[in-house]
């Protein structure tokens, strides 16, 4: 088993950039393309709840299909509160030991828990900095986190995989640790709304 990763850190910033996303911004766009901040919203509500039960090994609804289906769903009303209470019950989950062992299964996959806790990881990362850039906030991220997710996207073709992540971009020689994480994971770190 890897050693266990602490998702605290990027859960908590990505509910202080949540906190701060104004309703008149669910309409911008984001860098995932053709979505906008909105349905990226919806998309991290169900797969906070998603990736909770994966650590919980609560197989059922939530991790036998994917939470969006056909597309991203829009924002709900009341997704601030239901981040603030899924994100630091799904960081919890995954502090367990046993999430991290055996198999688990997320989107109707099966994959070993060690992989299950950094997609988990990946996804509240690389998704609040994509909600940071469409609403023009900063997003740190501690190196001890950029290597853990780029031991994850590291793993992925360099060309892009459908649904996952796009082509790689070159970093450039002083690109942080987590620049780098972007540019791999198909993400322009300089990106912007306009």
């Amino acid at each position: 088993m890897t050693d266990l990763v602490d998702l605290a850190p990027a859960g908590e910033r990505l509910l202080a950039v949540a906190a701060n996303v104004a309703d008149d911004q669910l309409s911008l766009p984001t860098p995932c393309a053709g979505r906008t901040v909105g349905q990226l919203v919806g998309h991290l509500v169900g797969l906070t709840l998603a990736f909770r039960a994966a650590a919980d090994k609560d197989f059922g609804p939530l991790t036998d299909t994917d939470p969006d289906g056909d597309g991203w769903p829009d924002a709900e009303p009341g997704w601030r509160e239901s981040l603030g209470e899924q994100v630091p019950a799904m960081v919890a989950a995954w502090r367990s030991p046993d999430a991290w062992e055996g198999m688990t299964r997320a989107g109707g996959v099966d994959l070993p828990g060690e992989v299950g806790g950094l997609v988990a990881l990946d996804e509240i990362v690389l998704h609040g900095w994509d909600l940071a850039r469409a609403t023009g906030q900063p997003y740190d991220c501690d190196d001890a986190t950029a290597g853990a997710c780029m031991a994850f996207v590291g793993g992925f073709d360099e060309g892009g995989t459908p649904g996952l992540f796009g082509p790689s971009m070159v970093a450039g020689p002083e690109a942080s640790p987590f620049d780098r994480v972007l540019a791999r994971s198909g993400r322009d770190p300089r990106w912007s709304p306009s």
